[in-house]
């Protein structure tokens, strides 16, 4: 990489945010982890890597993302990436979903990366380069019981991504989306095993997909090979939707 690059992940403390953070540093990119706090592994991440940082703000407040980024820019300079991954995975039926918690999800994984992004790529525009990449999940186009709400707000990614694309591409910046299958994080933690297993055995290969699988795919779209795709999505799901 002939500069530094900055990178920012949002949902960068934990799970698949850290995995994607831990691979972007280890590659050269300056990454810094956005998150609501700073947990005991993106500490030790951190005191491993020195191109890792984290940056705290709570992406539920979106008035003051604008600022954020403002003072980002300031003191580090233009983002070359953005990775919105930050997302809350509330699951329930919808008809007994209290409205404050599907607007707790609306708000974090569909206002705030749209709003987050809306900022991140002002400063791509002006660098003459860029890559956003959205986390979004199979969910959005398979569906899963009791994940409705979830699943709206992921396939609100796709379409954002798909449109943003053909919006910034004239000026270099690339727009995709990663779609993984279940995955062994927090958000999988509350399943019972039989759940779990009987998702693993519908996969084509018959396993659940590593946060380093989803990690190594958004670090090959952040990437120079991949300067021509863009307005695509990339599903990591060991063959689930196959």
């Amino acid at each position: 990489m002939d500069k530094e690059r900055n990178i920012l992940v949002s949902g960068g403390s934990r799970g698949v945010g850290l995995a994607i953070a831990k691979t972007l540093a280890a590659e050269g990119y300056r990454v810094f982890a956005l998150a609501r706090s700073e947990s005991d592994e993106l500490k030790a991440a951190m005191a491993a890597e020195v191109s890792l940082h984290y940056m705290p703000y709570d992406l539920s407040k979106t008035a003051g993302i604008a600022e954020l980024l403002r003072a980002f820019k300031a003191e580090h300079g233009p983002l070359y990436g953005l990775v919105n991954n930050a997302a809350l995975g509330t699951s329930g039926l919808l008809s007994n979903m209290h409205n404050s918690d599907i607007e707790k999800l609306v708000r974090l994984n569909t206002l705030s990366p749209v709003i987050l992004t809306k900022y991140a790529v002002r400063t791509m525009m002006t660098a003459g380069e860029g890559r956003i990449v959205n986390i979004a999940s199979i969910i959005a186009s398979t569906g899963y019981s009791g994940l409705s709400v979830y699943g709206a707000t992921k396939a609100s990614l796709l379409g954002f991504t798909r449109s943003l694309a053909r919006e910034v591409g004239g000026l270099n910046i690339t727009v995709n989306a990663v779609a993984p299958g279940f995955m062994n994080t927090d958000m999988t933690a509350g399943m019972k095993d039989e759940q779990t297993a009987k998702i693993a055995a519908r996969s084509a290969l018959k396993r659940l997909v590593d946060v380093d699988d989803v990690a190594g795919a958004v670090s090959y779209l952040m990437s120079d090979a991949a300067r021509n795709i863009t307005g695509t999505v990339l599903t990591v799901d060991a063959g689930n939707t196959a």
